[in-house]
């Protein structure tokens, strides 16, 4: 899908965050959630060939290739950090795939494309660390179908945190949480209809022995050796003062990840509703934001054992999903 001139800005934090970090790694880390999660946003929008899907803060472009190679759409990349652009491009490129996968740099509340032509919008982790998270999802709004899906896949607090302490932890993080109440009320306010939300940063299921972290933590991820080469390039990049940021910062996230858990990992899905006249692809078109959304089972096509566990708040249904958080592909 060939972008427009707008969207275009630099990108210069002061210091590097631990999601910067992260993608300063020459290894191929999957988004939190992992194959599952992702396979999970392809059922649930319907995803099929020749799809248009666009993924904002798509970082190298991992999730997108995906959807591209397992599903056969035509994929659209977007990030505010142009070297993760030229990264995501150069793959593409070994990979054949530049005729059905592009990037573009860009802001997540100017995004470089017209009107209503995506099928499919993703935002995400990195969705709203240079913005404000409400421009950001009427962007994914203004560029989706009639009709098409928005999905957000955002970092939530589980627990209130003083506003104060929010700040400093977005800025370590590189990624803005809220509250998922918050989150759903941006997408109301954007006019998402058929809201569904899935929590995967459950605690243990049948489907995962073990808790784990709803963030790629640098702490435990990396080797010493594979640290030393990312902090390398972060000097390279933001200099002692930045790396010394960077060693704070990385003590006060694996707190928050480890000790803490007041952080997790919500799939939050909806619809744009047909335009004024139109017909709503749903058969729909009559249907009030605020009515309880049926339940979308997960996984297999079958509920999990823990179904029964649902919460409804507002027009959304929340259940829980299949986490794998961590899982990463390897060149």
């Amino acid at each position: 899908m060939p972008p427009t001139e707008a969207g275009t800005g630099e990108y210069t934090p002061t210091a590097p965050s631990m999601l910067d970090l992260v993608r300063l790694s020459p290894r191929l880390l999957f988004p939190p959630g992992g194959v599952d999660l992702y396979h999970q946003i392809a059922l649930l929008t319907e995803m099929s060939q020749d799809d248009e899907v666009l993924d904002v803060a798509c970082g190298k472009g991992i999730s997108l290739d995906y959807f591209v190679t397992e599903f056969g759409v035509h994929g659209s990349g977007v990030d505010v950090d142009p070297t993760m652009i030229d990264f995501a491009e150069g793959r593409a490129r070994d990979a054949n795939l530049t005729g059905r996968l592009q990037f573009q740099a860009g802001r997540s509340d100017a995004l470089p494309y017209r009107d209503e032509i995506f099928d499919v919008t993703v935002g995400e982790i990195g969705l709203s660390n240079h913005c404000d998270p409400a421009a950001a999802v009427q962007e994914l709004m203004r560029v989706t179908k009639p009709g098409g899906f928005v999905v957000l896949v955002q970092l939530v607090w589980k627990a209130p945190v003083d506003e104060g302490r929010r700040v400093v932890l977005a800025g370590h993080l590189g990624a803005r949480p809220l509250m998922v109440v918050e989150w759903k009320k941006l997408l109301r306010e954007a006019d998402v209809i058929d809201l569904h939300v899935e929590d995967w940063s459950d605690e243990e299921t049948a489907f995962r022995p073990t808790v784990v972290k709803p963030f790629l933590d640098f702490a435990e991820l990396f080797s010493v050796p594979e640290k030393i080469g990312i902090l390398h390039r972060a000097w390279s990049r933001w200099g002692w003062q930045g790396v010394c940021a960077v060693l704070s910062r990385e003590r006060e996230v694996h707190q928050l990840l480890t000790r803490e858990r007041i952080l997790g990992l919500d799939l939050l899905k909806g619809r744009k509703g047909a335009a004024v006249g139109e017909a709503d692809p749903a058969g729909d078109a009559a249907r009030e934001v605020s009515e309880p959304d049926p339940v979308i089972t997960t996984g297999a096509g079958q509920e999990p054992d823990n179904a029964g566990a649902e919460v409804e708040e507002g027009d959304a249904t929340e259940t829980a999903g299949l986490p794998l958080f961590g899982d990463e592909t390897q060149e």
